[in-house]
């Protein structure tokens, strides 16, 4: 805030901080001190961040034991600033390049403001990007990471659950790219179903990134077989007061095809996979994410020629042979359903040996299917299969 312009009202405080927030001077505004209604509040953080090339402020609502993000136009965001500081705040600390500008208000609304000159000047320009690069994609601090016992009570991993932690990040690094790259808005709520969702791990991640990072009303589904799980899991929901996260005891061949935009399916052993896949494509998915686990199906049809035998005569090629055709009569089926898919390591080795997945995101354009299902024709001719569960469950 200018020097030569003292600041000795609330007013003028506001005034200044829309300027900043106009000349883009303003890396973060902490509200603090609530004395409002709502008393689970205990502050609100508001960064300027980018979102789909315009400027926005996005708001971080700090409650007791869950954390709510929305995001407003500069000017919306700046009348909510100014109505919280009307009626619920009593402080407020400005972040810029060069100071610190920290606002208290008294119970008759009387304003003190102090200006602290930043002794080295941050030379790095305010970061407005909506994702930061940053190496996490999961806060450590959310609070069903500590819920789950991924956590402690200082926010650190627990080292038993460390590879479990890098899962998470990863699976939701690759859902956020297939976001960007799918039909479906990045600001409107979305249908989501996991199958198999164990423990929820991945449940609650990609519900707290829609709900928390998004800020939509999405609505996530758990649908586990074992039920003493998918009753753990609806109960943790219900404690950390998780909006649109549900988890219902049944199976990909149980739960009835409905409207989804997202389908998930991790390590779902052998033909579960293909039924999962059956499901998001019957469903109009627009994303579809399978870890596959075994592949028995077709390991017993295959033949392979004269010229492969001195290679699968050793257990695991053979092995390794039948996932590769598998999956890739998986991706084909996809590609000729109208999907642009990809086949890659999702967690290293390391971590698991379920490590690959398919990833499908549905084309914006009907392409003619032809070409891929031939492919798919040939290759079942090649190594001698008679059957493959999800072509015979797509009917073809």
């Amino acid at each position: 805030m200018p020097q030569h312009s003292p600041i000795r009202s609330k007013e003028a405080f506001f005034t200044s901080l829309t300027q900043l927030f106009e000349d883009k001077k303003v890396s973060k505004l902490l509200l603090s001190k609530n004395r409002g209604s709502d008393k689970d509040l205990q502050r609100i953080v508001v960064r300027p961040v980018l979102l789909r090339e315009q400027a926005m402020l996005s708001f971080v609502l700090s409650f007791n034991s869950r954390d709510i993000t929305k995001n407003y136009t500069v000017s919306d965001g700046l009348a909510v600033v100014h109505a919280y500081l009307e009626n619920d705040f009593r402080a407020a600390h400005v972040y810029t390049n060069e100071e610190e500008i920290q606002l208290e208000l008294s119970k008759k609304g009387k304003a003190s403001i102090r200006i602290h000159q930043v002794k080295t000047p941050r030379a790095a320009p305010i970061n407005e990007e909506h994702n930061k690069q940053k190496h996490r994609f999961v806060e450590l601090s959310r609070p069903y990471l500590q819920a789950l016992g991924v956590t402690d009570n200082e926010h650190r991993v627990i080292p038993s659950m460390s590879r479990k932690w890098k899962q998470i990040n990863k699976f939701i690094e690759v859902f956020s790219q297939a976001l960007s790259q799918s039909p479906l808005a990045v600001d409107k709520a979305m249908q989501v179903v996991d199958f198999g969702s164990g423990k929820g791990y991945l449940t609650f991640a990609i519900h707290d990134y829609l709900h928390h990072h998004l800020a939509t009303d999405s609505q996530v589904t758990g649908v586990e077989l074992r039920a003493q799980l998918a009753e753990l899991c609806q109960q943790a929901a219900q404690n950390l007061e998780h909006k649109g996260l549900n988890f219902v005891c049944g199976d990909v061949k149980t739960h009835a095809p409905q409207h989804t935009d997202v389908m998930i399916a991790l390590h779902a052993c052998d033909v579960a996979t293909d039924y999962a896949i059956h499901y998001g494509i019957r469903a109009n998915a627009s994303i579809i994410m399978c870890s596959p686990c075994c592949h028995k199906q077709i390991r017993p049809q295959m033949h392979s020629p004269d010229l492969l035998q001195p290679m699968l005569q050793f257990g695991v090629h053979l092995g390794q042979q039948a996932e590769m055709v598998t999956d890739s009569l998986r991706a084909l089926l996809l590609e000729a359903h109208g999907y642009q898919t990809k086949v890659f390591e999702f967690i290293s080795l390391e971590h698991t040996n379920k490590n690959k997945m398919i990833l499908a995101t549905k084309r914006k354009q009907v392409v003619d299917n032809t070409q891929v299902l031939k492919q798919v024709d040939a290759i079942k001719q090649f190594y001698g299969i008679k059957e493959h569960c999800l072509q015979t469950l797509l009917g073809q």
